[in-house]
């Protein structure tokens, strides 16, 4: 299964008062293993930047002035999205931005049904409990020494190990294929008949009782005083 864990940087709260998209960052995983594959782009959002905002992302007016806008990089973003199911923290947040910009230069928006939200995950495993990025990051032991402000790439390549966390955790050596193995072929999984002509079957080993094991039980038994055995 192919999916694409994202995550956004933006001019403030809400596309609908005028807010713009102006980063992305997305972390390609089939069957919840990262492929190496990865996009990022910023955005001209054509218009000023918010002081706040920039505190958050450091993303300046004059650093996104010569950056190409939306529009222009939409086909490119859309292709790599592809049809995978689309992982962000707060998704809706991200999804809301998304698809505006999508609207805005004629594109058909994202479907809701292909959003996955960490933090409804989280809310789940973790009621009551700190559920921002940084919070979880720490629960599970994920390292963010290197987040000094917020970056569309770096919070997914976070949130990927995050998700896969909050999924069950990468579950490695399970015993199903050959350590040794340095082939294709040889790095597939068994087949249930394969595993069984590989088995190992070990003779059983002789258990019945000597003689002299079974002198010792009767001499055992006949020093119990007022058995129920004894009675019948």
């Amino acid at each position: 299964m192919r999916e694409i864990i994202f995550d956004t940087e933006t001019t403030g709260f809400d596309p609908q008062s005028g807010d713009r998209m102006v980063e992305i960052g997305c972390i390609e995983m089939i069957d919840r293993v990262e492929t190496g594959e990865s996009f990022h782009c910023y955005y001209n959002p054509q218009r000023t930047m918010p002081k706040a905002a920039e505190q958050v992302h450091g993303l300046s007016d004059v650093f996104l002035s010569d950056k190409k806008l939306f529009a222009s990089g939409a086909d490119e973003l859309l292709e790599f999205l592809g049809e995978a199911n689309l992982v962000a923290h707060n998704a809706q947040f991200d999804f809301n931005f998304l698809n505006a910009e999508l609207v805005l230069c004629g594109k058909k928006p994202v479907s809701q049904f292909r959003m996955v939200d960490t933090l409804a995950i989280a809310k789940v495993k973790h009621p009551g409990a700190k559920l921002s990025l940084d919070a979880l990051c720490s629960r599970y032991g994920i390292d963010r020494s290197h987040r000094v402000k917020h970056g569309a790439l770096l919070d997914a390549e976070l949130l990927t190990q995050l998700y896969i966390e909050l999924t069950g955790g990468r579950q490695i050596g399970l015993g199903l294929a050959d350590d040794k193995a340095d082939s294709k072929d040889d790095e597939r999984q068994p087949t249930q008949k394969e595993s069984a002509l590989r088995r190992q079957f070990i003779a059983p080993r002789p258990h019945s009782a000597s003689a002299e094991e079974l002198a010792r039980h009767a001499a055992f038994m006949e020093g119990i005083k007022d058995s129920l055995w004894a009675e019948t």
